[in-house]
């Protein structure tokens, strides 16, 4: 008798714990909760915007979260980096437009912060390299400063040589490495 009802209370202790593993909550007033993993599934599934749900999970951001970074995402695939003449840091006027339109849609999105990335071809040395893109940086930045873009929204960082888009030893690739990369965030 004493082993039918340890195995009674066993079992009872077990389905208890279990029966909360995986299940999906709803209160009135309050959205759907999900976790990670079955979000992850819902959008291969559907391919379709992440809904207004809350993704509860340690570690994950709200749908608001989300959107903001979709959000960012999205504006970082229209950006396009600015390029520069070989051994200089001025901004070419062919590439204003684009610093106008960087400086639009920081100006659009109060929240959003830009990263701008300064970049050289291999030619120079590493010191001279770090030293230009730093310039090149700094001039993009103070040109989306005369278009109105908060400095506390803006930073600056060389790569030098470090980063290149193209790697041939030719003049059209050194042109494609001498460029500012705008990294939004």
């Amino acid at each position: 008798m004493k082993k039918i009802l340890s195995a009674l209370v066993m079992a009872g202790i077990l389905m208890s714990g279990c029966a909360s593993k995986g299940t999906v909550k709803e209160t009135a007033g309050q959205p759907e909760q999900r976790t990670v993993k079955q979000e992850q599934i819902k959008d291969k599934l559907t391919d379709k915007k992440v809904s207004q749900e809350t993704v509860s999970s340690k570690g994950s951001g709200s749908a608001g979260d989300i959107d903001s970074l979709r959000l960012i995402k999205e504006m970082q695939s229209r950006m396009k980096d600015i390029h520069f003449d070989f051994d200089r840091y001025a901004v070419r006027n062919d590439e204003k437009p684009i610093l106008k339109t960087v400086a639009e849609t920081l100006k659009k999105n109060s929240r959003v912060k830009v990263t701008i990335e300064g970049n050289c071809d291999d030619r120079g040395t590493n010191e001279y390299n770090l030293a230009l893109g730093d310039r090149r940086a700094n001039a993009a930045k103070d040109f989306l400063l005369s278009l109105g873009v908060p400095a506390s929204r803006m930073e600056t960082v060389s790569y030098g040589e470090e980063k290149p888009v193209c790697t041939e030893d030719n003049e059209s690739c050194w042109a494609k490495n001498r460029r500012d990369h705008f990294v939004l965030n």
